[in-house]
């Protein structure tokens, strides 16, 4: 059989390079079309394959967001990224490159008084992309779909965490600050469930709730989502690699709440807590105080 050019809507070709009549698995033969023109027909007919859905969910559920134009009916799926992150940012377009018309751009702009060099780059805009957009914008603001569950693969996992996770000495921190509580619930919840990973929800500040993922479910995270990670991005799953023997594990009781936790260690305890220091725990414990630190909290080594 004689090689040919996947179309934009096929779901299945064969290997060319050594003309043999072999299946391969919707999603991994999809070649970039960037710089062709397609039909209203054409887009109608897109699909989205299985990886490249979970991948634009991560996407999504992180840094990525979709935006329907004034001269279309239908969203396009955009990401930027800051040169730091240049290589996720090309594994994420190659994997998507299938659904871009043009390649990225260079965006230049200023924080905080500093110039910053950041990459950009677009999907075509789609009625596959419509739905997600109805999915994750029904009222005009991104929020976490109520079918959460099915739609956070560990693909998507993997990509929300390079997105958003932000790396710890201990445990992992997913910087979930433009949610809601509801929201944030909604996806700890899916982790804990379905993942069993034994996270917990605390304040950033009063309006940015995050999720930290605790340092004994690093391990089974790292089982999880490595095989889906970029290199560049592992290094947010060192804590993983740590080892606990010598971490002081302490109990804090949350009067206040009527809840007492375990921390593997004194810094993780301060950091959830939003402590000024970790030596508050330290002081607390070598001077075995009974009163509740700020009238709240009582620790307790373990």
């Amino acid at each position: 059989m004689q090689n040919f050019q996947l179309d934009p809507f096929f779901i299945t070709g064969f290997c060319d390079a050594s003309k043999k009549k072999a299946l391969v698995i919707w999603g991994i033969n999809l070649t970039s079309t960037v710089g062709i023109k397609f039909t209203r027909i054409q887009l109608v007919m897109v699909e989205l394959a299985p990886y490249q859905y979970s991948v634009i969910i991560g996407l999504l559920l992180s840094d990525g967001w979709l935006i329907i134009g004034s001269r279309s009916i239908n969203a396009r799926l955009g990401l930027k990224q800051s040169l730091d992150h240049s290589q996720y940012f090309w594994f994420v377009f190659f994997s998507l490159s299938h659904y871009c018309s043009s390649y990225p751009n260079i965006r230049i702009g200023s924080r905080l008084g500093k110039e910053t060099i950041s990459l950009e780059f677009f999907t075509r805009s789609m009625p596959c992309l419509t739905k997600l957009h109805s999915l994750f914008y029904p009222n005009g603001k991104k929020l976490i779909p109520y079918n959460i569950f099915e739609l956070l693969t560990p693909i998507a996992l993997a990509h929300m965490i390079m997105g958003d996770g932000s790396v710890k000495l201990y445990g992992l921190i997913i910087c979930t600050d433009s949610y809601t509580v509801k929201d944030v619930v909604r996806l700890m919840n899916v982790l804990m469930i379905k993942y069993m990973l034994d996270c917990t929800c605390y304040f950033y500040n009063i309006t940015q709730p995050r999720i930290y993922i605790k340092q004994h479910s690093m391990p089974s995270l790292l089982n999880i989502i490595s095989p889906f990670m970029h290199p560049s991005m592992l290094y947010k799953l060192k804590s993983a690699l740590s080892s606990p023997s010598n971490r002081k594990k302490i109990e804090v009781t949350d009067i206040t709440n009527n809840t007492t936790t375990s921390y593997d260690s004194i810094h993780e305890a301060a950091r959830v807590l939003n402590l000024p220091s970790h030596k508050i725990i330290s002081n607390y414990i070598i001077r075995n105080q009974k009163k509740p630190y700020k009238g709240r909290y009582i620790f307790k080594k373990l």
